[in-house]
């Protein structure tokens, strides 16, 4: 069991790094956009570089903090039972949405996005305009990225929960949104 436990906070600390590495795009996009805005209403100056860039940072931010956010509890969960459960119905409750909700919905999306992504990358594919980022097979890319780190953040709350239901571990919401 001590394994198991070791690779549930392996993949919580990787998740929770990248989580936070990945919110500084937030504080880049607000920079590029208020230069983009200030380029344009000022000086004249349009750049579709700049501008496609936040778009990437934004799809890149979100698929990839996509595990963070899950890490600590902020993709959406009914709350009715959850809230007002012992812990080992948490547990039961976690095992549940991971393995009939959250698995299923992450395989969906992993397999038909694979296809979208490698006719991607065949082709390099980059910007319809001339003076745009030509790597938007880098940014179909980050749907891969996504599944991966929801697949982990999966699995780790499943083995959590499991620790709980075997008693080796405690239920500690106000860290975590799953049983940690």
């Amino acid at each position: 069991m001590k394994t198991l436990q070791t690779v549930a906070t392996f993949i919580d600390h990787l998740n929770e790094f990248l989580g936070r590495q990945v919110a500084w795009l937030a504080l880049l996009m607000v920079l590029i956009q208020f230069a983009v805005v200030v380029m344009r209403y000022i000086f004249g100056i349009g750049s579709i570089a700049m501008q496609e860039a936040i778009v990437y940072m934004h799809g890149i931010m979100f698929l990839t903090a996509s595990g963070y956010t899950l890490l600590h509890g902020g993709h959406v969960r009914v709350d009715i039972f959850y809230s007002r459960a012992t812990p080992r119905t948490k547990a039961i409750i976690d095992i549940v949405g991971v393995l009939g909700l959250l698995m299923p919905v992450i395989a969906v999306i992993y397999y038909t996005s694979m296809p979208y992504v490698e006719a991607s990358w065949k082709v390099l594919e980059g910007s319809t305009e001339t003076s745009g980022i030509q790597a938007v097979f880098l940014l179909k890319s980050a749907i891969i990225a996504f599944c991966a780190v929801m697949t982990l953040q999966g699995l780790s709350m499943l083995i959590h929960a499991l620790l709980v239901l075997a008693g080796e571990e405690q239920l500690v919401e106000e860290e975590h949104g799953g049983v940690m």
